[in-house]
């Protein structure tokens, strides 16, 4: 299995998001959103059960850029952005803002390729079960990055190619992990800190402001995805 086709697929939910936002499809970003929770369980489910057992038997060290990836990820999105949060922006913004969340979340979308190609690097299991877990917050990476560039006042054109750069730059992770030996190293454990900074810092906090039944049941229905998704990969790439 090509890690890079994977990634492929995953750039394509960036896109997907986008064009829900510059064409209105009301019907789908309220299937987006609704989403996030089940994003959220999903994530924190593949980091805690199936990538932080593999990072830590490379030795305590580990877990140094495990909180290096939440840190990174945490100054990116939260320092350098004055304005950050998952879904669509509904508020007037200004174009340097825009221009900063995009910057922020291709540091995120580099590591999402990181995390696909450590995953691969581990076992087809590991690699394919990562791909899941970018692929599931890839659609409102889309839908956030596209909204904030028209909030800002950039074109439609303008806002998806911003979409399709976070995806560009998901292959260029997967890229420099097949590449460089140091990031082929230590990019799952990387990868981890940043996976679990979006999810239990950006996607959680964002649908626990709405109404709790459906949030949360989307939430636990993200880890029993995860328990099932493990058990059918363990039986087919066995």
């Amino acid at each position: 299995m090509s890690p890079i086709l994977f990634a492929l697929a995953a750039a394509a939910g960036n896109l997907i998001g986008a064009l829900a936002v510059v064409r209105h499809l009301k019907r789908s970003l309220h299937a987006i959103d609704a989403g996030i929770a089940f994003g959220a369980g999903f994530m924190i489910a593949v980091v805690v059960l199936g990538v932080l057992p593999e990072v830590f038997r490379a030795g305590p060290d580990a877990a140094l850029y495990v909180l290096a990836g939440y840190l990174g990820v945490h100054a990116a999105q939260h320092v350098l952005v004055p304005h950050f949060h998952y879904g669509e922006e509904t508020h007037r913004v200004s174009a340097v803002t825009g221009m900063t969340a995009l910057v922020g979340l291709s540091l995120h979308t580099f590591f999402d390729g990181v995390a696909i190609a450590s995953g691969f690097l581990v076992s087809g299991r590991l690699g394919v079960l990562l791909f899941l877990a970018v692929l599931v917050h890839k659609l409102p990476e889309g839908v956030t990055i596209s909204s904030m560039m028209l909030a800002g006042g950039q074109s439609r054109t303008r806002a998806v190619a911003s979409a399709a750069g976070l995806g560009l730059t998901t292959l260029l992770g997967v890229a420099l992990t097949e590449a460089v030996g140091p990031l082929a190293r230590h990019g799952l454990a990387l990868a981890a800190g940043v996976t679990l900074y979006v999810a239990a810092s950006n996607l959680v906090p964002e649908f626990q402001q709405r109404r709790r039944g459906l949030p949360a049941a989307a939430f636990f229905g993200g880890v029993a995805a995860f328990g099932l998704s493990e058990w059918l990969l363990a039986r087919w790439l066995a």
